[in-house]
């Protein structure tokens, strides 16, 4: 793209990216030539950059972070951050991969439980180049404009697999997560910290009935306080992220393994048959078996 020509903005197949009512957001991405922000903003995905032809500042929950031109770099978009400086290199104009991966998507994904809790815990990671460079990006994109449903399911699959490879290697941290402690830190890396705790309760527990009591018990906290906590950082209710976390779960079973519907049930959490029936009809638009089906 020539310098000073205007950046093709391209229309989003999924609208709602940074929708507020759903906290998790749909799966997206686009590539634009990138603009400073005139103030932080939040969403609910985690959030994959990748600039080309230029290096950029955030201001991430007001510490400053440089991001490097041509390194894939995920951090989770809850925590407020600010696009503030953008150093543009010699050459074609710069250009800006996004990538906003759903948290329960993200959640979901399997063998890289050292990442989940880093990006819940506020961490900015840079990947290798050699995990993921531009031919990625660019492959990743068409697969994302295809409008073809396998091509999208690699993708996704692609992205678990280059966040396993990363997983086995030493963070490269831009920032630090707030799990790992500080003399001093602020309130809201400290209630973020127990969110963390919260989530890996979770998901470490879904097989089991599961209350608000038992999972704000970790935060030492009386429970009323514990869920505004969570409800102020999740922006969603702790039952409604449970259900969702048993939801996606069991979706990944259901595509993924030959295991009868009842037990699949059984072993996300779900008390009867009859309320998984309900609640992932109400999710997915269709009943277990014809999504295994399909």
């Amino acid at each position: 793209m020539p310098r000073g020509a205007k950046p093709v903005r391209v229309k989003l197949p999924e609208r709602r990216i940074y929708s507020r009512s759903k906290v998790f957001g749909r799966f997206g991405m686009r590539v634009f030539q990138p603009t400073l922000m005139d103030v932080p903003h939040a969403h609910g995905h985690i959030e994959l950059n990748f600039v080309r032809h230029a290096a950029m500042q955030y201001a991430v929950d007001d510490a400053e972070v440089s991001v490097p031109a041509d390194r894939l770099v995920m951090f989770w978009a809850s925590v407020p951050h600010q696009l503030t400086a953008i150093s543009e290199c010699a050459g074609p104009t710069p250009e800006l991969y996004n990538i906003y991966l759903p948290l329960d998507s993200f959640l979901a994904m399997s063998n890289i439980a050292t990442i989940q809790a880093a990006m819940l815990g506020g961490a900015m990671v840079r990947f290798p180049h050699e995990l993921c460079d531009e031919t990625q990006l660019e492959r990743w994109y068409r697969d994302y404009r295809s409008n073809n449903q396998e091509r999208l399911d690699i993708l996704k699959l692609e992205l678990n697999a280059t966040f396993r490879r990363a997983a086995l290697l030493t963070p490269d941290y831009l920032r630090k997560p707030w799990t790992e402690k500080s003399e001093r830190e602020p309130a809201s890396m400290t209630q973020a910290r127990h969110v963390v705790d919260m989530v890996r309760h979770v998901l470490d527990h879904l097989d089991e009935p599961l209350h608000n009591e038992d999972v704000t018990r970790v935060t030492g906290f009386h429970p009323n306080h514990a869920l505004a906590i969570f409800n102020k950082i999740m922006r969603v209710p702790l039952k409604q992220f449970i259900i969702r976390m048993r939801l996606m779960r069991a979706r990944s079973l259901l595509v993924a393994s030959d295991i009868k519907i009842a037990h699949v049930a059984a072993s996300c959490g779900f008390g009867s048959l009859s309320q998984f029936y309900h609640h992932f009809v109400r999710a997915y638009g269709m009943t277990p078996h014809a999504l295994r089906q399909q």
